[in-house]
């Protein structure tokens, strides 16, 4: 299927295109990059817009058992929902064991709901490299909403918030010093802090613990595009659904309000922005190493590293020094004099 065939079936919401397309845009071979940079522009339509919703939280607070009750409660209402699971992968192997869709069991089964796990192979703060892009094509596909589920290995994770318009953070009751161990990187940029497992013996911890949290928000920050009362707290049991439908009105409420002030456009504006910048970097990394010479350059400069003949940043300004003196195409290395 060519390009032109992919995006028309994209379009139509076809979900083995947009896996496809998807699998496409993850590549790191030139060819698929080429192939992914023109898919993307083809199916550029700023008049298809999902509302994108970033979920994160620490291993065990039931991120994934959260979206597939989440999910079923969004369909319900007939919506399409995109789930985007970033799962971690092996620093020594590479792989990863993309689990996630396991743990939607019912959500997967959904015929208005896809989901989709990717690895974050050495991308950190808890998204992949090609998430934005996934985004852009679930949008494409015609869905309503797009949720990213973070890796959830810790609280650096505020990457994540750079791709959604309402960040979500998942805790669990707290036991102990629970709070504490909560950063303050990743409380400033969440919107709404979501205490999961307020059912049974753990209902009265999780009003306790959504409190405590509450109360560290306002210490914390008041941001001017915060709408009055958020960020917010509340609890959620995703085992039995109570408080699922409050927290998606206040996901939403929230949506709205930005709408409506502007912000949500200028928020996209400047991720567009910070992804041009993160981009770029990647990039740049890449031309270092897919060119045989600078390649060599580079494995001859580590070993220098290594052996101490010289320093880290000495190397690394060593390294860069071929592209500094290389012109962009189409422009002479020497410019003719006036």
């Amino acid at each position: 299927m060519d390009n032109a065939a992919l995006a028309e079936a994209v379009r139509r919401g076809e979900r083995r295109a947009l896996a496809r397309a998807i699998t496409l845009v993850e590549s790191g071979r030139a060819d698929h990059r080429a192939a992914a940079t023109d898919l993307l522009a083809r199916l550029a339509d700023p008049s298809r817009q999902a509302l994108r919703v970033g979920l994160s939280g620490t291993p065990g607070v039931g991120k994934s058992t959260f979206i597939d009750a989440l999910g079923l409660h969004l369909t319900a209402q007939g919506l399409k929902v995109a789930v985007l699971a970033v799962d971690p992968s092996s620093a020594r192997s590479g792989g990863s064991i993309l689990g996630d869709k396991t743990r939607m069991e019912r959500l997967s089964r959904d015929p208005a709901a896809f989901i989709r796990p990717s690895p974050a192979a050495s991308q950190l703060g808890g998204v992949a490299r090609r998430t934005r892009e996934a985004v852009s094509l679930c949008e494409a596909a015609g869905f309503d909403v797009v949720l990213v589920e973070t890796v959830g290995v810790g609280q650096s994770e505020t990457m994540v918030a750079q791709l959604v318009d309402v960040f979500v953070l998942l805790l669990a009751p707290a036991g102990g010093d629970e709070l504490q161990g909560v950063k303050r990187g990743i409380m400033e940029s969440a919107d709404i802090l979501l205490v999961n497992k307020a059912d049974g013996d753990l209902a009265a911890e999780a009003r306790r613990t959504a409190a405590d949290y509450a109360g560290a928000l306002r210490l914390l920050r008041k941001r001017p595009q915060d709408p009055d009362g958020y960020p917010l707290a509340l609890t959620v049991s995703a085992a039995t659904g109570a408080g699922i439908d409050i927290a998606w009105d206040a996901v939403t409420r929230l949506a709205d309000l930005r709408r409506a002030a502007g912000i949500l456009n200028r928020t996209r504006a400047e991720q567009a922005r910070h992804w041009f910048a993160e981009e770029l970097r990647a990039e740049m990394l890449t031309l270092l190493t897919r060119d045989p010479d600078l390649k060599a350059r580079l494995a001859r400069l580590e070993e220098d590293v290594a052996a101490g003949r010289t320093t880290p940043a000495a190397a690394a300004a060593e390294a860069l020094r071929p592209l500094a003196a290389t012109p962009p195409p189409g422009l002479d290395a020497s410019p003719e004099s006036p």
